[in-house]
């Protein structure tokens, strides 16, 4: 049994709408975080073979929670998403260890992509 899905984001809307997707498409969803500390608090605790990152948060941002979600686990699996599709913003959370990025407003479809991309 995977460990599931962590899903990050400081807009309880957009957790319900990820998580919805995910459970349709029968992904298990673990955990939810509303920003990048709770994100560290959390992926602490549930060891989540995926987490869903919001770039823009209140109190630590998507970018900086990956740095520290990745010094615990090299390996951690992580896709950003942001309605801020700038290219350095992508290219920012490639670099800091994110394995895929959606651009918001994202279609539900590309989210599941992403997600099995990620997991497979």
């Amino acid at each position: 049994m995977s460990n599931g899905i962590l899903i990050v984001d400081d807009a309880a809307f957009m957790r319900m709408m990820i998580k919805d997707v995910l459970t349709k498409n029968g992904f298990n969803v673990t955990g939810e975080a509303e920003n990048g500390i709770k994100a560290i608090e959390k992926y602490k605790e549930l060891q989540p073979e995926l987490t869903i990152m919001d770039i823009t948060m209140p109190e630590m941002d998507g970018i900086q929670a990956v740095k520290e979600i990745r010094k615990l686990n090299p390996d951690a699996r992580i896709i950003m998403c942001s309605a801020m599709g700038q290219q350095a913003m992508v290219i920012e959370a490639i670099q800091a260890g994110a394995k895929d990025f959606i651009v918001k407003p994202f279609q539900a479809d590309r989210i599941v992509e992403a997600v099995k991309k990620v997991i497979g």
